[in-house]
């Protein structure tokens, strides 16, 4: 490795810019490797201008049209550019395969079910997070964020977070959710304390990405992260713990 990949990601007023979960889990990726990256930041309406320059390819399309998502990196020494955080870190075991498996033989399949298992039970999660990600985003991210959630939710962005008993409700569910992939971490716990035994895989950065989006966007004294860090036993918070040495660009 001759040079440095250079990470795109959406900057966010929270220490270090860095609060995107899909963004988090290249950084993680990246560091787990010992792979040095640089970070270019690129605001919402700008990614796809920015990813058509660099060369990758949409990652979904949305009525008819294509949609360009960050993270993103490129690749100097191979010139190659590349979206879409699983990808890419299938990409960096392939490119490194002298570095420590973000997917170790025949876990891949598995991998990508176990995230596909986690997101589904996140369902009650965005109403709450979606206006807290807009109050720590910079006024052209913003209005992209309000603009584009306003017709997802459909209703006005300060009225899609619920409030009082409802809110309670809701917000049971998110624990609930989580509460259930704990479950799923018991399993193995005779195993290691990662989700595929003693050493993290792929999916402990896909589910530490959400959980450091959630501390970053609602600050790591809030009352919404200290909820979330002590349920399940603290297990949400050890996680991030423990994974701590990999948050840091090198």
């Amino acid at each position: 490795m001759s040079a440095k990949i250079t990470l795109y990601d959406i900057p966010g007023r929270v220490a270090g810019g860095a609060w995107s979960p899909s963004t988090w889990k290249t950084r993680y990726a990246l560091n787990f490797k010992g792979i040095p990256f640089d970070t270019i930041w690129v605001e919402f309406p700008d990614i796809e201008a920015i990813s058509r320059k660099l060369g990758t390819l949409p990652t979904s399309h949305r009525n008819g049209k294509p949609r360009y998502t960050l993270p993103a990196i490129h690749d100097p020494n191979t010139s190659t550019p590349l979206a879409e955080s699983a990808l890419i870190a299938e990409y960096l075991d392939s490119a490194y395969p002298d570095t420590p498996k973000l997917f170790p033989p025949g876990t891949r399949p598995l991998q990508y079910a176990f995230i596909d298992a986690f997101m589904s039970h996140l369902d009650a999660l965005w109403q709450f997070t979606t206006p807290a990600t807009h109050a720590i985003l910079n006024p052209p991210s913003q209005a992209h964020v309000r603009r584009t959630r306003e017709v997802a939710f459909g209703r006005k962005l300060e009225e899609i977070a619920p409030t009082g008993a409802a809110a309670e409700e809701e917000w049971a569910k998110v624990k609930s959710g989580l509460e259930i992939v704990a479950g799923w971490q018991d399993k193995g716990k005779n195993d290691g304390s990662f989700f595929l035994g003693k050493e993290p895989v792929f999916v402990d950065f896909a589910v530490a990405s959400f959980l450091m989006f959630m501390k970053k966007i609602w600050g790591e004294d809030s009352s919404q992260w200290r909820d979330i860090s002590s349920w399940s036993g603290g297990r949400w918070g050890t996680l991030l713990k423990a994974l701590e040495k990999y948050e840091t660009a090198l």
